[in-house]
């Protein structure tokens, strides 16, 4: 497993509506893209970092100290934009690029987009970053010695044959997958953090846009003015602890995100509801953390049982797409029961299910990693020592009553 980054976020179906300050003005229908659109984006995120790769072998002599002043033991990466600007560098072709991987990503690419981590007015966060790809590397190439310049290949990264990289003479190298290179090499990676926060920002968006979404509003509003006017305790569940079994990464990959989504269905019975939680504290496999992180608001939930999808995403991912597959997927199923009091929570495990199968192949290249599921957590119940179904996370659950100021 890879290490992870920190942030935290959650987007909620209906409430992202109540949450959200902002909303794209583009047709819901505009996100429904193809399988075949799809399969493309994971390309274009590789075609530009290759681009950005022999960008960078090009004006590494300039660039150089520049990364040598901001790369050590403590900080292995640097934002490309930062590097070039401050070596009187290019910046040019960089940009050109890295509009190429927010347009793959489904993100935002103008500064006028209301995104919750956008201003108004303000210029894009840059996603682009140089990292030295371990660092056991770092003194070798502190004392000279060339780099090569490397970036995640595209499609599924368990057939990945070999990965590209560069030498400052432009010259191709092909290196192992999963044994570390002797010779330092600089990955073109994205901050997974920041795209992450975008990509979110995203989602909430076309969750906005979705069937409905007008009555969906009306319908959380009520809920929370209730909620609020009854100032009544709030029932949630907590991980106290969890950990992951190993798993091999390859190397170039470097840090990524581990988020949770929470299934379940509205209290009004007649939509789904999906909680996307962000858990950036897993950072090793096999290690036990102790979070006592709050993934379900137990007054959201028709019935007092929710299921728990662990994912870990990659560079491939388009966030718009990912929305709505999500979307689609729980609508259809729970569309096909008319009545859901007669099935009750047992159609969780059917929504959940169908998000499980929606996710990977159809909407990904190099596809989010599904980690494992926790099906029919209940509210007030205590899990310990609790495996998912896969077996690959162990978790302690606990219920947690917040009680009203």
């Amino acid at each position: 497993m890879k290490k992870m980054t920190f942030a935290l976020l959650m987007i909620t179906v209906p409430l992202a509506s109540i949450i959200s300050p902002f909303s794209s003005a583009e047709p819901a229908d505009k996100t429904n893209l193809s399988i075949m659109q799809a399969s493309q984006y994971s390309v274009s995120v590789s075609s530009a970092k290759r681009e950005i790769a022999l960008e960078l072998s090009r004006q590494y002599t300039r660039v150089l100290p520049v990364l040598q002043s901001n790369i050590n033991q403590y900080n292995l990466a640097m934002d490309a934009d930062l590097a070039f600007r401050s070596s009187g560098s290019d910046t040019k072709a960089l940009r050109q690029s890295e509009l190429a991987i927010r347009e793959a990503k489904g993100l935002y690419t103008h500064a006028e987009s209301k995104v919750n981590t956008v201003r108004k007015g303000s210029l894009l966060p840059s996603l682009v970053q140089f990292r030295l790809a371990d660092a056991s590397m770092l003194n070798d190439w502190q004392q000279g010695e060339l780099p090569l310049f490397a970036f995640e290949p595209d499609g599924d990264d368990k057939q990945w044959a070999n990965i590209e990289a560069y030498d400052v003479e432009g010259n191709i190298h092909l290196l192992d997958v999963y044994d570390l290179p002797q010779r330092p090499v600089i990955v073109i990676g994205l901050d997974k953090q920041q795209a992450m926060r975008e990509g979110l920002a995203v989602m909430r968006d076309t969750f906005a846009l979705s069937t409905h979404a007008e009555s969906r509003l009306k319908r959380a509003k009520r809920q929370v003015s209730a909620f609020i006017a009854a100032d009544q305790p709030i029932s949630t569940t907590v991980i106290k602890q969890i950990s992951v079994k190993d798993d091999e990464e390859p190397w170039i990959s470097g840090k990524a995100e581990i988020y949770g989504i929470v299934t379940g269905v509205n209290p009004s019975r007649d939509e789904p509801v999906l909680d996307i939680i962000e858990m950036p504290y897993l950072d090793y496999s096999g290690t036990e953390y102790y979070p006592n992180q709050i993934v379900i608001h137990w007054e959201r939930y028709r019935w007092a049982a929710a299921d728990l999808v662990l994912m870990e995403h990659d560079d491939g991912t388009n966030y718009k797409d990912l929305a709505t597959a999500l979307l689609v997927a729980a609508e259809e199923i729970l569309k096909a029961y008319p009545d859901p009091e007669v099935q009750g929570f047992a159609i969780i495990a059917k929504i959940t299910n169908g998000i499980i199968s929606a996710m990977p192949d159809a909407w990904f290249t190099n596809d989010d990693d599904f980690v494992d599921v926790y099906y029919t957590l209940q509210e007030g119940e205590t899990y310990t020592n609790h495996y998912g179904a896969g077996s690959n996370a162990r978790a302690f659950f606990a219920p947690l009553v917040i009680q009203p100021r």
